[in-house]
């Protein structure tokens, strides 16, 4: 997909008469009234995904779902307008019309297909009230690729509205269930974020768990019970290859990349004892992080790849631990009530997510790097496994239900929205990738 700035979609700074913002840091009663129409196009034309006029009306039923998602936004119900959108309302939209109908913001655009059988989708922003614009910008893409193209404009449309950058052009990776208790059959899928685009990666006949994105998004990282031996193991992406990162004789598991893509981290048991340990993915060059008696595990590197937080039981119950890059300097973090676990850095650097385990609950939970400003963020039966949006605002996890369905969830920091991931099964260890180049 391309971004293209020519003169009819060009990405502007907002005027400074724009005032319209919408504040992420704490919770939102009143999500701001936004309308988006149907994008319009000059002339159908026939695409291999449908007309252009389809495809408008379904670019803009991504993004209104993109930004009610995000708990901020209240798309406005399109039986509640009073006018149409023209190709020259795009440019030039009847703003006082948009007042009747008490839209604070303005999400237009255009669907044009292109000489080569691609189209390019216009994306538009408005702030009502002032007549300004806030943004345009166009997405050159393949007829296939209009989900895409929407999901674009929904982050540009996110980032010109709160400041922060959008997180909704990425997907995730996670496990699929299925079957009895005593013979759960586990999958690696992926999807786009809101569900779409689902596919399965592996069949279903060797038990897998933790998968985790490479930095580049191509190789997938992941524990495989492939033989009866539990082994960490690397997926390809497109090509569908799958191997060992080793034939160590010792069980592996919980790998996560560093951030610049180079290594794993991944805990080993040997003797009787587990520890972390990283390897150089280029060399196979094996190093030991940890050495204290006990269960070291879930590592997760700071997003600078500095420090690296983990869980650990050597003080007697699974609490977080914090050391640097090399191993040293290790430290307790985690004093609060109960046991911590599966901590996992914000790509901000500002957080660590955890599953906090206490007074019968399974709680996810986030604190400062130092251990401090520990909160709760949910309150169900048995939630666990977090991982984070690619901008840090938004948390994904899954809930197990006391008869035993789980299915993927996720919460904002402020806790308030909390909503239920669409799942062709049940689903289980979500991580979610960076935004898609």
């Amino acid at each position: 997909m391309r971004i293209i700035v020519p003169a009819a979609i060009a990405l502007l700074a907002a005027p400074a008469s724009a005032v319209i913002r919408v504040d992420i840091n704490s919770g939102i009663a009143q999500p701001l009234p936004i309308a988006v129409p149907g994008f319009v196009t000059a002339a159908p034309v026939a695409t291999e995904a449908g007309t252009t006029a389809e495809l408008g009306n379904k670019v803009a039923q991504v993004i209104a779902n993109d930004l009610k998602s995000s708990g901020l936004f209240r798309p406005l119900d399109p039986a509640a307008y009073t006018t149409s959108v023209s190709v020259a309302d795009v440019t030039a939209p009847q703003f006082a019309s948009w007042r009747t109908v008490a839209a604070q913001a303005l999400v237009t655009g255009t669907v044009s297909a292109n000489p080569d059988g691609g189209i390019t989708v216009g994306c538009y922003a408005y702030d009502v009230f002032s007549a300004a614009e806030l943004a345009r910008q166009g997405f050159v893409t393949t007829a296939a690729g209009w989900r895409r193209a929407a999901h674009k404009c929904a982050d540009l449309v996110y980032s010109r509205l709160t400041g922060e950058t959008g997180y909704f052009d990425s997907r995730i990776v996670y496990v699929s269930e299925t079957g009895p208790k005593t013979r759960r059959i586990k999958r690696l899928a992926v999807m786009d974020q809101d569900g779409a685009g689902h596919r399965f990666l592996t069949s279903g006949q060797n038990l897998v768990l933790t998968p985790r994105f490479a930095p580049g998004q191509q190789t997938i990282t992941y524990m495989s019970f492939e033989g009866n031996r539990p082994r960490v193991w690397l997926y390809t992406l497109g090509s569908g290859r799958q191997q060992a990162i080793g034939d160590f004789p010792n069980m592996s598991f919980a790998p996560r990349f560093s951030p610049d893509g180079a290594s794993l981290v991944f805990s080993m048991s040997v003797g009787g004892n587990t520890d972390i340990y990283r390897m150089e993915l280029a060399t196979r060059r094996l190093t030991r992080l940890t050495t204290e008696p006990g269960i070291d595990t879930a590592p997760s590197y700071a997003p600078d790849g500095s420090r690296i937080v983990f869980e650990s039981d050597r003080g007697g119950t699974q609490q977080l631990y914090v050391m640097n890059a090399d191993g040293g300097g290790q430290q307790r973090i985690s004093f609060g009530e109960g046991r911590h676990a599966t901590p996992v850095w914000s790509p901000r650097g500002d957080l660590i997510a955890f599953t906090r385990l206490g007074g019968g609950r399974f709680s996810i939970g986030v604190m400062k790097p130092d251990g401090s400003g520990e909160r709760l963020l949910t309150n169900a039966y048995q939630d666990e496994g977090p991982t984070w949006s690619p901008n840090g605002r938004v948390i994904m996890f899954f809930r197990s239900a006391r008869g035993g369905k789980v299915d993927l969830w996720s919460v904002d920091l402020s806790g308030q929205n909390e909503r239920a991931i669409p799942t062709p099964l049940e689903g289980s260890d979500p991580a979610w990738s960076p935004l898609l180049p």
